[in-house]
């Protein structure tokens, strides 16, 4: 046994092609080991047909490890792969240094980079899942039982105690983020009685989210080239043609994305799942573009999110010296190009999303009485008014609303359709 060391940077980093070659995946487990704030001092590559139980990369492989090790004099091993408590444990004995794996390098970045009450929460429940399997390590506390006066005898573990004690703060965490779940689904509820449609940003960690998401709506997000530069989803209303609807900005996705992560961040890609669209942003100038997508898709299959209609966003043209377009590929399938650093086709995109939204818009003669006050408020605040007159003490108002919000205002009690008509948001009425 040994006692592991509290704090270094200093790291040998260990990424093997097991069974593929995947050379994309190498460069990004560089680019995430630094965003932890990693000081690399090594890399150390190689070739399996599979993982060896014991210690992953095979005992001639782990020899070699701890060999950098000694000589970089590093304190930390990061693997590029998910590795199980027991090759985790027989690692560090061996290599007689810190070893973390692939989630939990995940994990660290999300803990830096969490800045909402909710995130943090979410974050700390991950963690504590993730270091459940993990409690049997290199601390030689955990072997002993409490001594003491009163304390002799059969007693409780160490180990036993930091178990209960971590399945106490979990249960703790859950029902926290379980409150919060229902905040968000109390927002969600008054957005869907006010027919305002959810647009979710979704896509690879980097493609560009954050930045599309502030030229989209001006919200001033932080934005950097960086995996997971931002964690915390973040709701700004826009204006598109023929009404507003609701820009969601969600967590970046990753290849081996932690079942932690997804199970802790329930609540937040809710926001995803609840969509009426899923813009897919596509980093184009990638040349992991294709891998990219599938890893996403995956993601999103497992959310539950996979049938929702989608709008592919292929952003950072201006790194290729792509022109901004719109292809229809199928009735399904649609993509857009665009450059979101530079504001370029960013107008193709938001008519792409109003008639992915609504393909028909209801211009509608409503009668209003006097004591519904509150719709015509709201009708007034979805900027769907196009004239309003009075007859006796009723309001009469000239509408244009999506299909959507047409069906969700004939629910209202009171509200009296005199004449309603369809057209296609892509040639919106005048008045709009």
């Amino acid at each position: 046994m040994f006692e592991r060391p509290l704090a270094g940077d200093h790291s040998v980093l260990v990424s093997l092609d097991v069974g593929s070659v995947d050379p994309g995946r190498h460069a990004e487990f560089v680019d995430l080991a630094k965003a932890a704030g990693a000081k690399v001092d090594a890399i150390i590559g190689g070739h399996r047909r599979v993982p060896d139980p014991k210690y992953y990369v095979g005992s001639g492989k782990a020899e070699e490890i701890r060999q950098m090790v000694a000589d970089c004099n590093a304190s930390l091993v990061v693997f590029n792969h998910p590795l199980s408590p027991s090759q985790e444990r027989n690692l560090e004995r061996l290599i007689q240094r810190r070893v973390l794996d692939r989630t939990g390098l995940i994990l660290d970045i999300f803990a830096q980079r969490a800045r909402s009450f909710e995130g943090k929460l979410q974050v700390e429940l991950a963690q504590l899942r993730h270091l459940s399997t993990r409690l049997v390590r290199g601390w030689s506390h955990l072997e002993r039982q409490k001594g003491g006066i009163g304390l002799r005898g059969p007693g409780e573990k160490q180990l036993e105690t930091d178990r209960r004690l971590l399945a106490k703060r979990v249960h703790h965490l859950e029902q926290r983020l379980e409150r919060v779940a229902n905040q968000r689904e109390q927002g969600r509820a008054l957005r869907r009685r006010a027919g305002i449609p959810t647009v979710a940003l979704v896509g690879y960690t980097n493609a560009g989210k954050s930045t599309l998401f502030n030229a989209l709506t001006g919200a001033g997000l932080y934005a950097a080239d960086q995996l997971f530069a931002t964690l915390d989803p973040t709701l700004r209303r826009i204006s598109l043609a023929g009404g507003d609807a609701i820009v969601v900005d969600t967590v970046g996705f990753v290849s081996d994305l932690p079942h932690e992560l997804v199970a802790a961040f329930r609540a937040t890609l809710e926001e995803t799942r609840q969509a009426d669209l899923l813009l897919h942003v596509i980093d184009a100038s990638t040349p992991e573009r294709d891998e990219r997508i599938a890893e996403v898709e995956t993601v999103l299959a497992q959310i539950g999110a996979q049938e929702l209609p989608a709008l592919r966003v292929y952003n950072k043209i201006d790194l290729i010296g792509e022109q901004p377009r719109v292809q229809v590929h199928s009735p399904t399938l649609t993509s857009v190009w665009v450059s979101a650093a530079g504001g370029v086709g960013l107008d193709l995109l938001r008519t792409s999303v109003a008639k992915c939204l609504a393909r028909e818009w209801v211009r509608a003669q409503l009668l209003v009485p006097c004591h519904c006050g509150k719709t015509r408020a709201r009708l007034f605040e979805l900027g769907a008014v196009l004239d309003e007159s009075m007859e006796g003490t009723n309001w009469v108002l000239d509408v244009s609303l999506s299909k959507k919000q047409y069906d969700a205002l004939r629910l209202e009690p009171g509200v009296l359709c005199r004449r309603a008509s369809t057209y296609d948001v892509a040639t919106p009425m005048n008045g709009q």
